[in-house]
């Protein structure tokens, strides 16, 4: 199914590093990095995960930029020899662990960037989640903004209309009627407001950031540990390859998300239930959450940023921002350097 939808998408050059080494980590760096990653999310008050393909690839559904990646080995022109249906897959221990750790009292939220409806299956809230590239199986209406879960792919991808009318009831009790259209993204998309807005959000909020299963090639989500890192919290990276963060990152985990995740739940003592629910028979409502943004932000694209060159504008944005601090409290002591001279020449006056 993941052939399907890499070849729904309108042709690009650029797909980003693709094919690069996998690492993996020895059974006793995993254990000891993988107690430092339990030991950050027992302090963590707020914790954003953000997921990628390698959080899929033990469901069945092969990833994009790997060794054994869609668009790898599209460019021998050879295919993965494993792709099973988005309807058939099941949710990975690690969908399921992402759920049972927000069933705790830790504030959990999952900005991801797969369509494959996993997440949702896993029994994550709707609330709870981004899906900031959209998702094979919803379809929103365009007039009043409802989406719709269905049972079953939708046969488009780039937001094109699907043929089918809302039957959401206004306040009139009459149907809206509006169209609706599909949700995945195509390339050179503008990412959706409210799944992008919330995601900035939940990020500047966190003050532990999990990047599990993606390199972090497609902006802006590529981007939003940075607002995490910015705010005063931490990032922790887990990933067979190496990614644009690692440098940025306060853990780096080479291994498969499913083994860290293992360890994780059962050092925090958290019992993972691995039920997957149905999909709907027909057709559900989904709820959509508020925004935390009054305003639309500026149009971003979907599009892949060269590790190299985005990382360069990364850190020169952490060294102006730095730059204009100093600037501010050396302009505030020289004020108060200022303040304090006049008040001693007023003094003296006085003595006179």
């Amino acid at each position: 199914m993941a052939l399907n939808y890499a070849a729904a998408l309108s042709k690009y050059p650029d797909k980003g590093v693709l094919g690069s080494e996998e690492i993996f980590e020895s059974i006793d760096k995993l254990e000891e990095k993988s107690s430092i990653l339990a030991d950050e999310i027992k302090s963590a008050n707020r914790i954003v995960f953000i997921t990628g393909a390698g959080i899929s690839t033990s469901s069945g559904i092969p990833d994009f930029r790997g060794p054994n990646g869609v668009w790898t080995l599209e460019e021998i022109g050879c295919k993965p020899s494993v792709d099973i249906d988005f309807r058939h897959a099941t949710p990975s221990f690690t969908h399921y662990a992402i759920h049972s750790l927000m069933k705790s009292e830790k504030h959990c939220f999952v900005i991801s960037q797969n369509v494959d409806n996993l997440h949702l299956r896993s029994g994550i809230p709707k609330g709870r989640l981004s899906e900031v590239h959209g998702n094979i199986f919803t379809e929103k209406c365009l007039t009043c903004g409802k989406e719709y879960l269905r049972g079953f792919p939708t046969k488009s991808i780039g937001h094109k209309k699907t043929g089918k009318l809302c039957t959401t009831r206004k306040n009139s009790n009459r149907r809206c009627r509006g169209k609706l259209v599909d949700s995945v993204l195509d390339w050179e998309d503008s990412l959706p407001w409210d799944e992008l807005s919330e995601s900035e959000y939940q990020c500047s909020m966190a003050d532990l950031c999990i990047v599990l299963g993606t390199s972090l090639q497609i902006q802006p989500t590529g981007n939003m540990p940075f607002r995490t890192k910015r705010s005063g919290g931490k990032i922790v990276v887990v990933n067979l390859q190496k990614t644009r963060m690692d440098s940025h990152s306060d853990l780096v985990i080479h291994a498969r998300c499913d083994d860290v995740m293992r360890i994780v739940t059962k050092l925090l003592g958290i019992d993972v239930v691995e039920k997957k629910l149905d999909l709907p028979k027909g057709e559900e409502l989904l709820v959509i959450k508020e925004s935390h943004r009054p305003e639309p932000p500026p149009r971003t694209k979907f599009t892949v940023k060269r590790i190299k060159k985005d990382q360069e504008s990364c850190e020169s944005e952490l060294l102006t921002s730095n730059q204009n601090t100093c600037s501010k409290e050396n302009e505030n002591v020289h004020t108060e350097t200022s303040s304090t001279k006049e008040s001693s020449d007023s003094c003296v006056v006085k003595q006179e």
